[in-house]
């Protein structure tokens, strides 16, 4: 495609951002973005698929047996936090700041892709096939997300994973594991003497969780990280009660998978503890991510100016057990935030430098 054809495209994804802006698309509830991407892949000619509210087309040169390039970002939104002072569903620019809910995370990354594929739509001869997936739920972790449509992605062997990265290389991407951790005890009246009070048996557990140490430090993630992030016990002042409950949140590596760790921390704190101590995770599939420094998709990142490093924030990465690159336009620390906004600039380079790295990539 001719340049003006890429200015083209890039004015076409501010403006599908705008709308998509404009629509409302909390997790679970993307019905009226999935009608505006699809009218986008109308417009195009370019067929595409839907199940739930995923939205998905392949390259049009797809040949059967060649490995699978994903390019994929989400179209679902948190619901605006209370410290907006302007409409969130209001797509407004202001010194070259498009502002809205979504605007970041990641509808620049979601157009920007977009756009990019519908410029590699047409190409002959590529050694992968091509795919692009508006995903759903992804704020949520939802099961109607991008893990529901991977079965219809054949021979995927390679992601491209739209969230604000600066347009930088995250090459590494830290899993989700959180546990459930009830303490027990001796149930009793307080006035009464008790060597065995929940409550009391969770403060080594607490102890315990913040000052272990995984073996493996990841060369680019660095080292397992765990929180205590909640506690609960007890709902009468007089009585004590059998149970203390944590909630303990746990960022993994990519040298560990979310079994590794929970067998790990199930052995450790049973030798320490017994059976006082009981865990259970909330679900097990948002792994860690990562792909090889040394990746000809990452090299072709380096070759453009573009740096490495490790996210420590979650995306649909978790759900890809492919290697995959996190890469996108926009700023993460603006994600969630009041008044999100992302740069128009900051779109236009996003699809250049897709354009350009893809086109890289696939000469090899």
């Amino acid at each position: 495609m001719s340049e003006i054809t890429i200015q083209i495209l890039t004015q076409e994804a501010i403006a599908l951002l705008k709308q998509l802006i404009s629509t409302q698309s909390f997790s679970s509830e993307e019905e009226g973005t999935a009608l505006l991407i699809e009218a986008w892949f109308r417009k195009y000619n370019i067929p595409f698929l839907r199940e739930n509210n995923n939205i998905w087309a392949f390259n049009k040169n797809f040949t059967q047996g060649k490995p699978l390039l994903l390019l994929n970002s989400h179209h679902d939104t948190v619901k605006p936090n209370q410290g907006y002072t302007r409409n969130p569903l209001e797509p407004s620019v202001e010194d070259g700041k498009l502002f809205g809910l979504g605007s970041n995370d990641a509808g620049g990354c979601l157009v920007s892709l977009i756009a990019a594929f519908t410029f590699f739509y047409e190409a002959e001869n590529l050694p992968y096939n091509l795919a692009i997936v508006a995903s759903a739920e992804e704020e949520s972790s939802g099961p109607k997300g991008l893990n529901s449509v991977l079965k219809h992605l054949p021979n995927l062997e390679l992601a491209i994973v739209g969230e604000p990265t600066e347009m930088q290389l995250a090459i590494a991407e830290k899993g989700l594991l959180v546990l459930d951790v009830v303490v027990s005890g001796t149930p009793g009246h307080a006035a009464h003497p008790n060597d065995d009070v929940s409550i009391y048996n969770a403060i080594p557990v607490i102890e315990w969780f913040r000052d272990y140490r995984f073996e493996k430090v990841s060369e680019v993630l660095g080292p397992m990280k765990m929180t205590v992030t909640g506690i609960a016990a007890g709902k009468q002042h007089n009585v004590i009660p059998a149970e203390c409950s944590l909630v303990v949140d746990v960022r993994v590596n990519d040298c560990y998978t979310n079994v590794e760790v929970l067998e790990i921390i199930r052995e450790e704190l049973s030798a320490k503890f017994g059976d006082k101590v009981k865990v259970n995770p909330r679900s097990l599939h948002l792994n860690s991510s990562s792909i090889a420094k040394d990746h000809a998709l990452v090299q072709a990142g380096v070759a453009l100016g573009r740096t490495t490093y490790g996210s420590p924030t979650l995306s649909d990465q978790s759900v890809l057990s492919c290697q995959s690159l996190k890469l996108g336009p926009g700023y993460s620390p603006r994600s969630h935030s009041a008044d999100e906004f992302i740069f128009l600039h900051e779109i236009e380079e996003g699809i250049d430098l897709y354009i350009r790295i893809l086109t890289s990539f696939l000469k090899q």
